[in-house]
């Protein structure tokens, strides 16, 4: 728990300066094994001394001597943010991320940037320029994505706690894979400012930890209102866990991981005296066809900066085949806008997917669901490009409606030697993310 570490380190018995090293010695002696670090802050160690100083002198923060790690499309001042992509493998950030900002006030250091899908673009962890991130807790299968260097960072105890983004579940559906905890908050929850984002309206930056307490203290530091970000907000919940009624959600998954879920609602309903029901939505099975030509359509005009004149190369000529895709997706759904075919339709169908579970969130007070709707595959297996973007389809729902989700880990499968990961989603109405956070630390 990272509570119990900042006591150890604020009462002097851990240095700062001892974790942040012992934190680089890992990532220098195992980061071959797992392609999750791409860049190390070679000023990590002594910004912990003087973090050490600060602890000294009663100055500290609330995060005084943790180590971190980011997601490589989130700017930290000075650090190569390159979204693991040849468009940007030399760009080098002039500012610090409003996310990055709070974290140093509150005196957490960077260790470094992460492993990604190139730009967002994946749920595998497969389509970085730099190589694949390979999965700690069962190497042989992906880690999913585009966090894949946040989540496997945790799992492989490369650093305290990490930042991913999430536009579709790309914070838990790695968190999941990985076996630890990820969270996107609702939308606005958390300033965008200083991410290089995929899609505007979808995005969310959030924690990954080890588990709901660490996120939740994350979160506790990362949320509030950024006038750098128009669109971000306060949210203050005071719900308590008390009578709650919990809503299964009935979605097409595997059957054994959809029984793994179910049996852990059981036995932690039937702990606290709460109540479960398993129920349907008539619209979420629409969920993939709503998110793809938003996220294609935003992804595509997002882009068009990097034409190479001001910073980086031209991305059509550096990009990879998964960003090519989708900035030809976006361009397509962008020419027949004028007869709004697809994104205004895309739009519609989001409204429609936000009341669908505002009506949802009077009922029950909170949804679950698996995270990932199937194992994950392993590297080297052929999969199709349906199948892949498929990953989501449990996921998507809460960027599409804005409200808060969380992965956490369920329980494991062991298939062919190896012990699979497996995640259950839960999701509270919008603006109830401490509410979310103390659920999900429940079922853990």
């Amino acid at each position: 728990m990272l509570a119990q570490k900042i006591q150890l380190i604020k009462n002097g018995k851990l240095k700062a300066e001892e974790n942040i090293k012992n934190f680089i010695h890992k990532i220098r002696n195992e980061n071959k094994k797992y392609n999750i670090v791409l860049h190390l802050n070679e000023q990590a160690v002594d910004e912990a001394k003087i973090i050490d100083k600060k602890i000294k002198q009663g100055k500290a923060g609330k995060l005084a001597g943790l180590g971190f790690l980011v997601k490589s499309n989130i700017n930290v001042k000075g650090m190569i943010c390159n979204c693991a992509s040849k468009t940007l493998e030399n760009y080098k950030s002039g500012f610090n991320a409003t996310v990055i900002k709070k974290l140093k006030n509150e005196d957490a250091i960077v260790l470094g940037m992460v492993n990604m899908d190139e730009f967002a673009c994946g749920s595998s962890g497969e389509t970085s320029a730099f190589g694949v991130t390979k999965n700690p807790r069962a190497p042989s299968r992906i880690p999913g994505g585009s966090s894949s260097g946040s989540a496997a960072a945790i799992a492989a105890e490369f650093c305290d706690f990490s930042l991913g983004s999430d536009t579709g579940g790309s914070i838990r559906n790695p968190a999941s894979h990985c076996g630890v905890v990820g969270m996107k908050p609702s939308y606005g929850a958390v300033s965008r400012y200083g991410l290089i984002d995929l899609s505007m309206s979808l995005d969310q930056i959030g924690p990954l930890a080890k588990s709901s307490k660490d996120a939740s203290l994350i979160f506790s530091v990362i949320k509030g209102k950024d006038e750098y970000d128009a669109m971000s907000q306060e949210v203050k919940d005071n719900k308590e866990l008390k009578n709650l009624k919990i809503g299964l959600l009935s979605l097409e998954a595997d059957k054994e991981i959809t029984k793994l879920v179910e049996n852990k609602v059981k036995a932690v309903c039937q702990k606290n005296k709460w109540t479960y029901k398993s129920f349907s939505l008539p619209y979420t099975d629409i969920g993939i066809q709503t998110y793809y030509p938003i996220a294609y359509t935003e992804f595509y005009s997002g882009t068009r900066k990097f034409d190479g004149r001001k910073y980086g190369f031209a991305i059509e000529e550096t990009c990879g085949k998964e960003v090519l895709r989708r900035i030809i997706g976006g361009e397509e759904i962008s020419k027949a806008e004028f007869t709004g075919r697809y994104y205004q339709k895309a739009l519609q169908a989001k409204k429609l997917l936000q009341q669908e579970f505002a009506e949802s969130f009077e009922k029950f007070d909170l949804i679950i669901t698996p995270t990932i709707p199937r194992l994950p595959h392993k590297f080297g297996e052929k999969i199709s490009i349906e199948d892949m973007y498929n990953y989501d389809v449990l996921t998507v729902l809460a960027n599409i409606a804005e409200f808060p989700a969380i992965s956490i880990p369920c329980n494991e499968i062991i298939e062919k030697n190896d012990s699979i990961p497996i995640g259950m989603q839960l999701m509270a109405a919008y603006g109830h993310d401490n509410f979310l956070l103390n659920c999900a630390q429940e079922f853990e």
